[in-house]
C-alpha cells in the first residue's frame, strides 16, 4: 500500500507472519553480531558521523546572511521611526521630558548607515526644541550642533541654535547662524529680521565688554602701583 505524508499505516492485529519474520531476522542479526560477522552494510546509517567532512558555506549562504543583516537594519530603522512618531505626539501634548526620552530611544535604535541620517538629524533637532521649551539653552545648542553635523544645511537646526544663542545673549553666534541660513536661502525673512534686530545688541555688548576690559586693566594697574608705593613708603634709607 502506498502511504502518503498525511496517512498512517494500519497494522493488522491478527497477522502473525510478519512478526515471526521479524523475530527470525533479529535472531540472525544478533547471531552475526556475536560471531563478529556484522558487515559494513549491516551497520550502514548507524554511525555517529565522526570523521565526516563538513561542507564549506556556499556563496548563497553568505548572501542570505547579508540579506538578513539588511533586514535587521531596516527593522531597527522602522522601530526608530515609531519611537520618533511617539515623541512627536508627546511633544504636541506638551510632555517635553517624555518626548526627549522617545527621541533618545529612536537615536539608540537607528543604525548608523546612510539611510538613517535623516531620522537621526531630525531626532537631534527635535530634542533641541524640547530643551528650548524647557529653558535648557546649552543643551539646545549641543543637540542642534549634532543635527548639523549630520545635515549641515538643516534650516530648523540653525534657527533653533540661533534662538538658544540669543537667549544666552550670544548675539554674535546667533547672527552667524542666521547668516548661514541666508547662504542657502538669501530671501529668508526670519533670518534677515533676526540679523537686523540682533546687530545693535551685538554692538552694544561688544562696547560693554570693552569697557569692562578697560576697567579691569585700570583696576589691576592701580592695585599694582598702590602696592608698589606702599612698599616704597615702608623702606628706610
Amino acid at each position: 500500500m502506498v502511504v502518503t505524508e498525511d496517512e498512517t499505516p494500519q497494522q493488522s492485529v491478527n497477522s502473525s507472519a510478519p512478526e515471526k519474520a521479524s523475530t527470525a531476522s533479529d535472531e540472525e542479526t544478533t547471531t552475526r553480531e556475536a560471531e563478529g560477522y556484522l558487515t559494513a552494510s549491516d551497520g550502514e546509517g548507524e554511525g555517529d558521523g565522526e570523521g565526516e567532512e563538513q561542507a564549506a558555506p556556499s556563496k548563497d549562504d553568505s548572501y542570505e546572511d547579508a540579506l538578513t543583516d539588511e533586514q535587521l537594519k531596516e527593522r531597527a530603522l522602522s522601530q526608530a521611526a515609531d519611537a520618533k512618531a511617539e515623541g512627536n505626539k508627546l511633544f504636541g501634548a506638551g510632555q517635553y521630558e517624555d518626548a526627549l526620552s522617545q527621541y533618545e530611544l529612536a537615536l539608540q535604535l537607528a543604525p548608523e548607515m546612510p539611510s538613517s541620517v535623516e531620522i537621526r538629524s531630525i531626532c537631534h533637532a527635535n530634542r533641541a526644541i524640547c530643551f528650548l521649551k524647557l529653558g535648557k539653552y546649552n543643551d539646545t545648542i549641543k543637540e542642534c550642533t549634532r543635527a548639523l553635523e549630520l545635515n549641515p544645511t538643516y534650516m530648523k537646526a540653525l534657527v533653533r541654535r540661533g534662538e538658544a544663542h540669543e537667549k544666552l545673549e550670544n548675539y554674535e553666534e546667533a547672527i552667524s547662524d542666521m547668516k548661514k541660513i541666508l547662504e542657502s536661502d538669501p530671501s529668508n525673512k526670519q533670518a534677515i529680521t533676526t540679523i537686523r534686530r540682533l546687530e545693535p545688541l551685538a554692538v552694544e555688548k561688544r562696547e560693554k565688554m570693552k569697557e569692562e576690559m578697560i576697567g579691569m586693566i585700570i583696576e589691576t594697574s592701580f592695585s599694582f602701583f598702590s602696592s608698589f608705593f606702599i612698599v616704597e613708603g615702608n623702606c628706610s634709607f
